[in-house]
């Protein structure tokens, strides 16, 4: 039972007769699969097994049927196979291919046609003439259940003739796209053509100007080239005229194009004014289903009181049997119940008025429902004519509502081209900032290769200015040895050299500094 929203039965009733054949009314949803080995049973109420069926028949759909769509059909169950009435309750069971119960309908029971008060006489016409009216008496139960079944048919035909509008429209549309597409295939070649003429008179003013430069290049052939001249003339003046010819096709192109425009806004307006139609007719058919809706209320509690009345009668009936059996016993009692029947007699009668008036409100109240229906055929009659022509109104909104779209596209590709263009131009900009980026982390790079070099050259210099020094030093105290007689009157000039050796050394390694660091560099540049 986890399956059964898949199938639901519909129109089911509370009394059956068993003398005619049984309608039970089914509808699959999109979600069902339905099998050839599908079938419906009825089950007494209590049912425990699936195969405590009391009869059976196939599950059937109408032509044409396809898998994921919604189907409404019914199922017949003759009447030699029902139950024989009583006060039992059946219900009808939806049971699939695998024996799985996929749907139950609510509970209900067969009994007898109800005595001649129920009863309704008919008149069918024979065909012969001279021949006398027959006189037909059916139950108003089966009456009025034939009268559904012959509005259920009209609205199944009224669905079909608007299955087969919207399959028409839909045909319509497809032709319309393939015009259409022919249209703008003539229109592409109309193109190509224009720009092969163009081309051409492109390729022609080439001409004329190498024809020009050569004129003035040779001027003794004058004679050979005015002639040759005047050819091209010829073919200028035509080339003109088909320019002419080609720029009043464009201006009559462009004059289209602005009638194109503003039929699109006629048809913008008319679109919003339908939407508003069908707003309208919705409310209207809304109106109806609840005027629908209130009447069938109305017919279920007169049904009601139609039974209550028959239950009264049979318990009259009951108590009239009982003071029959008491008659034959005494003689004593037979005076009170004649007394009792007098009094029956009288409630009878008085209850023979009331359901006179009721029958008579009845007979009131039904051909006003007659009169009800036919308002309603006649306004649904003007409904169907009012879809036609909304129909029609929405098969013309469509075609220009399909010109829009494929205007539409036309936009959408040239968007798309220029979106695409600017993608193109964020990227070479992002390459442009990551090569940028990458510049500048070579430019780090490089910088802080350079401080590391100086910081390496500043410690090299330091020890080689250390050990000129001491060079230096150790030459100025050999000096001092071998010249120990004149070091007294040369004290000052000695001193002075010693400076401008310090100043020498310290110029040459800021020299051999500067010349490592631009060996250094020089390839890292490169």
């Amino acid at each position: 039972m986890d399956k059964q929203s898949t199938v639901v039965f519909r129109n089911v009733g509370q009394l059956y007769f068993p003398q005619t054949r049984v309608e039970c009314h089914y509808s699959l949803s999109s979600d069902h699969q339905w099998s050839s080995s599908d079938w419906i049973g009825i089950f007494e109420m209590g049912w425990s097994s699936v195969k405590q069926y009391y009869t059976y028949t196939w599950v059937l759909v109408p032509e044409g049927y396809t898998e994921g769509t919604t189907v409404d059909f019914c199922a017949l169950f003759q009447a030699s196979y029902l139950p024989r009435p009583s006060t039992v309750e059946y219900q009808f069971v939806y049971v699939d291919k695998m024996g799985e119960v996929r749907a139950c309908s609510h509970p209900f029971t067969f009994c007898a046609p109800k005595p001649l008060d129920e009863l309704e006489t008919l008149k069918e016409e024979q065909e012969e003439e001279g021949e006398e009216e027959l006189l037909l008496v059916i139950p108003r139960a089966q009456l009025l259940q034939s009268r559904l079944e012959e509005c259920l048919k009209k609205q199944a035909d009224l669905q079909r003739a608007l299955d087969a509008a919207k399959k028409e429209a839909d045909n319509e549309k497809e032709d319309c796209k393939k015009a259409r597409m022919d249209w703008e295939c003539e229109r592409e070649a109309m193109k190509a053509e224009i720009t092969e003429l163009r081309d051409n008179l492109r390729h022609d003013r080439e001409m004329l100007k190498n024809m020009e430069g050569k004129h003035k290049d040779v001027k003794y052939d004058q004679e050979n080239l005015n002639s040759e001249l005047s050819k091209l003339m010829t073919e200028k003046a035509e080339s003109q005229q088909q320019i002419k010819d080609l720029e009043d096709d464009i201006r009559v192109l462009t004059d289209r194009e602005k009638e194109g425009n503003n039929e699109l806004e006629r048809l913008k307006e008319r679109v919003k004014r339908m939407s508003s139609q069908m707003k309208h007719d919705e409310e209207k058919r809304k109106s109806l289903q609840v005027e629908n809706e209130a009447a069938l209320a109305e017919l279920r509690g007169l049904q009601d009181r139609v039974e209550t009345s028959e239950h009264i009668a049979e318990n009259l009936r009951r108590e009239l049997r009982e003071l029959g059996t008491r008659q034959g016993n005494t003689h004593a009692e037979l005076h009170q119940a004649r007394l009792q029947v007098a009094q029956l007699t009288l409630l009878l009668s008085e209850e023979n008025l009331v359901l006179r008036e009721e029958r008579a409100n009845w007979a009131l109240e039904r051909e006003a429902y007659k009169h009800a229906a036919e308002s309603e055929k006649k306004k649904l009659q003007d409904l169907s004519c009012e879809v036609q022509r909304k129909e029609e109104w929405l098969q013309e909104e469509r075609t220009e509502r399909e010109k829009l779209e494929v205007e539409l596209g036309e936009e959408k590709d040239y968007n798309k081209v220029l979106l695409r263009e600017l993608q193109e131009l964020k990227a070479s900009l992002r390459k442009i900032q990551k090569e940028r980026d990458e510049e500048q982390l070579n430019k780090q790079d490089l910088v802080s290769y350079i401080h590391q070099l100086e910081q390496m050259l500043e410690t090299v210099p330091e020890t080689r200015s250390n050990i000129v020094v001491s060079t230096c030093i150790s030459s100025d105290s050999s000096s001092e040895d071998d010249n120990d007689e004149s070091s007294a009157c040369e004290d000052s000039p000695a001193s002075d050299t010693k400076d401008e050796k310090r100043q020498d050394c310290e110029t040459r390694a800021d020299e051999r500094k500067e010349l490592i660091l631009k060996d250094l560099v020089n390839p890292v540049l490169r």
